[in-house]
């Protein structure tokens, strides 16, 4: 299993972020330490949260969870600020960013946190004011990368040259929405810009919330989890021939839809990593089975056409 640069930082990971999002949701402490422990067994190192998960639970969890086996040096642990954790406590301004990484630093249970991201553009605050925050918080070792979260080709390039003209640092990362039937976001612009400029990818909704599962195939199915109610969108042509072409090739490889849709994301250029949440052990190893599964051109090129 090759491991990846975060953008042209010195952080490496394996192509596997464990997603938090889920922690203090869906998942309680109990199974929420298994599922930890798991993905560390497996051999991966990148757990992603960010402060507005739970309102603070998520990052609380993880710190616990840190504290109890006592492993921080061994992991990468990333967050994020900026969507509202209550009235007036949101967005990207110098203040908020100083009183936000104390916040998440002390829920985490840690001094520093390896990749610290703005969750989602902030309009109202010049990219200079965050990059100095920023750059006073890596200064400090309270921050080692800095990366971005639902950002466009042209507010990543803005900020990058931002960085250049300043001396500040610079995005090394950026989190979009992408996965085999949501490719709008990335593809185009911003999948080029980051081929071209070294930026890491950290896909999120990596199996769509679900339905590149193949758990939702009818109405019928829309109760089989709490994010069942966002299924609707899917069924439709495109979803069920992504579930065929899924059925089929997953059937090849004696693998489940979702590790072949994890696999066809760790071979689009520019895709550093998917970030994938997991609510049991046996989820875990298959999110591993997943990454770690190679499929040949042919059926890569059927499964990008099969979501076109």
């Amino acid at each position: 299993m090759s491991r990846r640069p975060l953008g042209r930082s010195e952080l490496v990971i394996e192509p596997l972020v464990l997603g938090g999002n889920v922690f203090g949701w869906t998942v309680d402490q109990n199974m929420g330490f298994k599922v930890l422990d798991a993905y560390v067994d497996e051999g991966f190192t990148a757990i992603d949260t960010a402060d507005v998960y739970g309102k603070g639970k998520s990052e609380t969890m993880i710190g616990e969870w840190l504290k109890a086996r006592g492993n921080r040096e061994s992991l990468h642990i990333f967050t994020k600020l900026g969507a509202e954790m209550a009235p007036g406590k949101s967005g990207l301004k110098a203040d908020y960013v100083k009183q936000a990484v104390e916040a998440s630093l002390k829920r985490l249970q840690t001094d520093y946190v390896d990749l610290y991201q703005s969750h989602k553009p902030d309009p109202g605050t010049p990219h200079e004011e965050t990059l100095e925050a920023f750059d006073v918080l890596i200064r400090s070792g309270k921050v080692r990368v800095i990366g971005s979260s639902n950002f466009t080709a042209e507010m990543i390039k803005k900020a990058h040259d931002i960085s250049v003209i300043k001396s500040l640092p610079r995005y090394e990362t950026e989190q979009p929405e992408y996965n085999l039937y949501d490719r709008e976001k990335f593809e185009g612009p911003l999948q080029q810009l980051a081929i071209d400029e070294e930026i890491g990818v950290l896909t999120y909704f990596s199996l769509a919330a679900g339905f590149l599962t193949g758990k939702y195939r009818s109405e019928d199915d829309f109760d089989k989890s709490q994010r069942g109610a966002r299924m609707e969108k899917y069924l439709n042509p495109k979803g069920f021939a992504l579930l065929k072409a899924l059925d089929d090739v997953a059937k090849d490889h004696e693998a489940t839809p979702a590790e072949v849709s994890l696999a066809w994301l760790v071979a689009q250029p520019g895709v550093t990593a998917p970030i994938a949440s997991a609510t049991s052990v046996d989820q875990v190893k298959s999110l591993a089975k997943g990454v770690r599964l190679e499929l040949d051109e042919a059926e890569l090129k059927r499964l990008t056409d099969a979501g076109k």
